[in-house]
């Protein structure tokens, strides 16, 4: 069970899938979710980046700067984004959403709990390369003192499909022979 907020953006994004494998970009009218549009964002795919097309006001206040264009990745914790990017990638080939419990850090204030959703949209062109996402916060905001995040940290993924038996687990990786996770 997740926060009321992020079960309706999912109960959304099913209801607009229906019968189909995945719902387009197109089948998804911000109008229906007007109260979470300062939560949502939407990633593009550009070879390994994941780019924001679009991010509503809280997700840009929370990192102090426009996102678009960003990559979505190097806002998480530098450890953390190998096991990001294999969940989102898995999410995108099995045509599932994702759920990281995530912690929101920012210097000299304690961390705050956050519910980041990632699911899977298709683009005009068939592909299945954008995410529609929502952040929400599981703690009291105020707890960072109106800091700005430094960086997310992964806490747990939950990945939304049928059988998760066999999602890929991370033991270890490196980058440029460093260990990272």
């Amino acid at each position: 069970m997740f926060h009321p907020s992020t079960e309706r953006l999912i109960d959304y994004w099913r209801d607009r899938k229906g019968e189909t494998a995945l719902p387009r970009r197109s089948d998804i009218n911000p109008g229906d979710f007007l109260e979470l549009l300062p939560q949502v964002f939407v990633l593009g795919r550009e070879g390994g980046r994941l780019p924001f097309r679009l991010a509503g006001g809280f997700v840009s206040e929370l990192h102090a700067r426009d996102l678009r264009g960003h990559d979505a990745l190097s806002l998480w914790a530098l450890a953390h984004r190998l096991e990001l990017k294999s969940a989102l990638d898995v999410a995108r080939k099995r045509r599932t959403p994702v759920v990281v419990i995530a912690d929101i850090r920012a210097p000299g204030v304690p961390s705050v709990g956050m519910e980041v959703l990632f699911a899977p949209l298709q683009g005009a062109s068939g592909e299945t390369d954008r995410f529609l996402g929502l952040y929400q916060p599981v703690a009291m905001m105020a707890r960072l003192m109106g800091c700005p995040a430094s960086e997310l940290a992964v806490r747990e993924i939950k990945p939304l499909g049928d059988d998760n038996r066999d999602l890929p687990r991370l033991r270890l990786a490196t980058l440029d022979g460093r260990r990272i996770a």
